[in-house]
């Protein structure tokens, strides 16, 4: 018996779930309906002495089944994005009104407190960390000694430089005169959150956005 109707069916059945990542649950559900509503038909009209071939049945069947699984799918994993974005939306909430650390090296002044952090690759004999104006100035240094791998953090005198704009840090580490690598690491509190397209970001109180996936830490 010939099956190009059941075949078109089940094609465009296939079209209707998988093409796009828009297709609502109702189409997917409608077009299932049909193409079963047509292989029944098929089925009580069929010729006995010429039966539909039951290799060809049971691959539509194997298809139609393959559809519903992926529909499935596609409302589990639209189910569980949802479900990600509240929860990241929860912990970014958390945040508002408390500090972060991100890559960076503006110091975050407070009360002429000079604050900011590194990350070191290695052991250093020797790390200090310069202060410099935007434009380059050298304000000062602070003397951090010998110092162990990981994150570090330090505090710096900036009461006699609190007019003198955005000040910016460099972290210089060496071990038995080899440099070590070192991340800088700056400080600003979380002012507000928003979700766009899926990804939380923070606006800062220095004002930098930065996405909640590139905080280092919440202090």
């Amino acid at each position: 018996m010939d099956i190009n109707a059941l075949n078109a069916s089940s094609s465009s059945l296939v079209s209707s779930t998988t093409g796009t990542s828009s297709t609502n649950s109702t189409t997917a559900e409608a077009s299932q309906d049909r193409f079963l509503k047509l292989l029944v038909a098929q089925l009580n009209n069929q010729d006995p002495m010429n039966p539909m071939d039951n290799a060809q049945m049971t691959s539509q069947l194997a298809q139609i089944n393959t559809v519903s699984g992926i529909q499935t799918l596609n409302d589990t994993m639209k189910s569980m994005a949802s479900q990600i974005a509240a929860l990241q939306s929860l912990q970014g909430s958390a945040t508002i009104g408390r500090e972060v650390l991100t890559e960076g090296s503006t110091l975050s002044v407070t009360d002429g407190v000079g604050k900011g952090g590194f990350d070191l690759s290695g052991t250093a004999d020797a790390v200090k960390v310069e202060v410099r104006t935007a434009g380059g100035t050298l304000l000062g240094t602070e003397d951090m000694g010998a110092l162990s791998t990981g994150r570090q953090a330090f505090t710096w005198d900036a009461s006699k430089f609190t007019n003198s704009g955005d000040l910016t840090f460099k972290v210089i580490a060496t071990n038995k005169g080899t440099a070590v690598s070192t991340t800088s690491l700056e400080r600003s509190k979380v002012v507000s959150v928003s979700n766009e397209n899926n990804v939380l970001n923070l606006q800062l109180q220095n004002g930098a956005s930065v996405a909640y996936s590139a905080v280092k830490a919440i202090l």
